[in-house]
């Protein structure tokens, strides 16, 4: 491997046969990578929970837990599902690859192997996984930069994080998907990622501001939308970020949209927002009870600002037996 390419990556090998174990830790040893070996599939799920490995080869059968249950928990588990998997055996039959590819497995080796050819797979598949590395540092970078915003004014600290919280709540009540739903935590958590671009004397300005310093802060939606436009694997979040100031009767801003042209993640941020601004104190205003914050949003519906049916959903959810407490999420970098 290039040395620019042999940073001691880690690679676990679960195989039952110790003569080919050996094999793939003296091949992949000589390539500069750390390997650790498990003997079947319950040790290999604990070698992989204890050393989060960059890349698993993985043989299908195996005593105790075989090569096909150990990648499902892997490619289910959020914390290992994007580590790839490459699935060794001796089957040479269709359906096992089949099964195996729709279990998530990235790759798939027939025995006996050719050396050859398992360095370059495994040089392919570590390539690939750096690339997601690095894209989950640059991930990081800008949620952090989100909490750096907001730590800026302790009129807004933790504003991103019961936002996320309300709205998460609002889209099990309203039946969205999982896809939705991470799609809104992203947005949710860095929708005022471009306040970034505007002045702390307007940010906590103690009076009213003046049509020229709202124009500054109305811009903070384009700012934040060119911040995060860059990075594709965070583009489904632009529209929360551009929009989250939008209103169904066509007066928010910036493109001035109108009901259906608002998608559904938006109008739901949107409220969420909206409540917490409102029980928040403010440098020229107190914070409003929750009852009056909820009494604004259904009058918000009643004008054609708001979308009528999620005010209604989160009103009963903040009314009702399972209302929220307004504690900031856990820290999170993503």
């Amino acid at each position: 491997m290039a040395a620019a390419e042999a940073s001691a990556y880690r690679i676990v090998v679960a195989e039952d046969d110790s003569s080919n174990a050996r094999l793939f830790e003296q091949v992949l040893a000589a390539e500069g990578h750390d390997v650790r070996l498990a003997a079947d599939g319950v040790e290999a799920l604990a070698l992989i929970a204890d050393c989060k490995p960059d890349l698993i080869l993985l043989d299908l059968d195996m005593p105790r837990l075989n090569g096909y249950e150990v990648c499902r928990r892997v490619k289910q588990d959020p914390a290992t599902r994007l580590i790839p998997i490459v699935m060794i055996t001796a089957d040479h039959a269709f359906d096992s690859k089949l099964r195996a590819w729709e279990l998530g497995a990235d790759d798939f080796l027939e025995k006996p192997l050719h050396c050859i050819e398992l360095v370059a797979r495994c040089r392919s598949l570590l390539r690939v996984k750096r690339l997601i590395d690095e894209l989950d540092t640059a991930e990081a970078v800008l949620f952090a930069l989100a909490r750096a915003v907001e730590a800026k004014s302790p009129y807004t600290q933790g504003h991103a994080q019961r936002v996320t919280l309300y709205a998460l709540a609002l889209a099990d009540e309203a039946g969205l998907g999982s896809e939705e739903r991470e799609t809104l935590r992203k947005g949710a958590l860095l929708h005022d990622i471009g306040k970034i671009s505007t002045p702390d004397a307007i940010l906590d300005k103690p009076g009213e501001l003046t049509p020229a310093e709202y124009e500054v802060v109305k811009q903070h939606p384009l700012q934040g939308a060119r911040i995060v436009e860059p990075l594709r694997s965070l583009r489904e979040t632009v529209p929360l970020i551009r929009w989250h100031h939008e209103r169904l009767d066509g007066r928010g801003y910036p493109d001035h949209l109108a009901g259906e042209e608002i998608p559904i993640l938006v109008r739901l941020l949107s409220i969420t927002d909206v409540y917490d601004s409102l029980a928040s104190q403010r440098p020229y205003r107190d914070a409003m009870s929750p009852a009056t914050c909820l009494d604004v949003l259904r009058k918000g519906a009643r004008g054609g600002k708001l979308d009528a049916r999620l005010v209604d959903l989160f009103c009963d959810l903040m009314s009702g037996e399972r209302r929220l407490a307004r504690e900031p999420l856990a820290a999170s970098p993503v």
